[in-house]
């Protein structure tokens, strides 16, 4: 192969990496030795031939000593932002039962006279529906808030419901529920409308400490060989924004807002006018949708009810309202995401995607995907709809189904749970991601869970290793529209990297867990080094 021409001293590369194991995930050359940046963007792949006329004074050379260089790793669904919020107070997710629970809670700091819990599981109340009686004495009559690991409920003690003014049940435009029975407010708040009550009256923490912990954060999340976020929310955006101007982020993060139930064409026309906004390091890209809830909280919209008879709706009361909002988003150019965990969610997801026509280079994605009948696989590849899935979710099941994601779906449709393999090998592409803080943000885990599935999915073949590393990669770049600029290494895209001290496809799953992770960069920019 011929080498570059040597470029002038004021063009030589900024970062020359050599030594390494380079998987491209470029078919015109799926692996090198050397990789040389400049300004951000690739522009020489090969051997040190290759690189050696790219270097200058200025150019940092680092030799990675035989570790593997793969396309920076991106989670293709994450809360980084909105999740800071979520995951505030004491961490509940080591938590299994009542008395784990309370001991948790009556050691828990207090936050301005709170207790805040996050990722709390629901296999924890044993199969009891979440009441605030159960955490009354632990809390010590303060007001609580604990939110379940799902993200879509929380329980509330008596008096948080009381300084909030939750007296009893309310009427949401989604499907949202102020759980009461005879007594009133049980605590339990099911999707974001019920669990957002609280919102004005929970403590703040002050903006230094909240910019310490996004900076934390993300720099957490590239020492796991992270380069980048598709995040699906909107977040604290001004947060974000005010954070960017004063440090590089660690991650680059590509944002879609949500569009909930009940959004008029007014509400759509803002989303719209959104995209591309951003600053340094982070965009606005897409649109978020909820077409249903969870399977745990009785809001995932199944084809047949659950074991206690709920899940027959879907979010959006109307559920052709949604239809016709992606409709209008697809005319103005504009990709959307939406989560659809249940059977009937996915289908009616598909049947919109269907009504768009000929979509051409738009591309829309479904989020999570937790069950679906073999009818459904084929319709991914053949509409072009993406699938983004996060295997480390099937943590919170069991292989035995005595979980209550498991106890409520039934044996048949817990035994298709999260079926990634299956997606693939009907051609779909598929995106992965940890949701955090759904599930830990480390990508050497979506990579070992995707690999080696756990819990309700353990029955199912896992992907190859290859497989799984384009889902990080190429397949996430899919899912963004980025395909031509992003998941693969090769001249003239963007030099996000990630530097593992094993070969990700070849190392078993539990090796590649626990994986040094060398280097990642963004845009050539050194975010973590070991």
């Amino acid at each position: 192969m011929p080498h570059p021409a040597a470029p002038a001293p004021d063009t030589a590369a900024d970062l020359v990496l050599t030594g390494a194991r380079v998987r491209t995930l470029d078919p015109a050359r799926p692996t090198a030795t050397a990789v040389a940046v400049r300004a951000g963007v690739i522009t020489a792949v090969g051997d040190d031939a290759d690189v050696r006329d790219w270097r200058g004074a200025r150019t940092e050379v680092v030799d990675l000593a035989g570790a593997t260089l793969v396309p920076g790793l991106t989670d293709a669904h994450s809360h980084p932002v909105w999740g800071l919020e979520m995951a505030t107070g004491a961490d509940l997710t080591g938590v299994t039962d009542l008395a784990g629970l309370r001991a948790a809670l009556a050691a828990a700091d207090r936050i301005d006279g709170w207790v805040l819990g996050w990722g709390l599981d629901h296999n924890t109340f044993g199969g009891a529906a979440p009441h605030r009686a159960l955490i009354e004495e632990a809390v010590a009559g303060a007001p609580a808030l604990l939110r379940l690991y799902d993200g879509h409920s929380a329980l509330a003690s008596g008096a948080a419901l009381r300084t909030a003014g939750v007296t009893g049940p309310r009427e949401f435009t989604q499907r949202a529920e102020v759980v009461c029975d005879a007594e009133g407010p049980t605590g339990h708040l099911i999707e974001h409308a019920a669990m957002e009550l609280l919102t004005p009256v929970l403590p703040r923490l002050p903006h230094a400490e909240r910019r310490a912990r996004l900076l934390g954060l993300l720099s957490s999340m590239a020492a796991t060989g992270l380069t980048g976020a598709q995040v699906m929310d909107a977040g604290d955006v001004a947060l974000l924004a005010a954070v960017a101007e004063e440090a590089d982020l660690p991650l680059r993060l590509r944002l879609a807002p949500w569009c909930m139930p009940g959004a008029d064409r007014d509400a759509l026309d803002e989303l719209i006018a959104l995209q591309g906004r951003g600053g340094r390091g982070w965009r606005i890209g897409g649109v978020k949708f909820f077409m249903d809830g969870t399977v745990e909280g009785g809001t995932a919209w199944l084809d047949h009810p659950d074991c206690h008879g709920r899940g027959t709706e879907a979010l959006w009361p109307d559920p052709a309202a949604y239809a016709d909002a992606v409709r209008h988003l697809h005319a103005a150019g504009v990709r959307t995401a939406t989560h659809a965990i249940g059977d009937a969610a996915v289908r009616h997801v598909l049947d919109t995607v269907a009504s768009l026509g000929e979509s051409g280079r738009l591309r829309h994605r479904i989020e999570h995907i937790e069950t679906v009948p073999d009818d459904t696989l084929p319709r991914f590849a053949a509409l072009g709809a993406i699938a983004s899935m996060q295997p480390p979710h099937s943590a919170y099941t069991r292989a035995d189904h005595s979980d209550e994601w498991s106890r409520r779906l039934g044996d048949e449709r817990a035994g298709r749970a999260w079926r990634v393999r299956d997606l693939r090998d009907a051609g779909a592409v598929v995106a992965l991601g940890s949701d955090w803080p759904i599930a830990h943000f480390d990508a050497r885990s979506v990579l070992a869970t995707a690999r080696a599935p756990r819990g309700a999915a353990s029955a199912r073949a896992g992907l190859t290793g290859l497989m799984a590393l384009e889902g990080l990669t190429s397949h996430a770049a899919l899912a963004a529209g980025e395909a031509d600029v992003a998941g693969r290494i090769a001249p003239g895209y963007r030099a996000d990297l990630t530097a593992l001290g094993l070969d990700p496809v070849e190392a078993p799953a539990d090796e590649v867990a626990e994986a040094e992770v060398r280097l990642t960069t963004v845009a050539g920019r050194v975010t973590h080094r070991s």
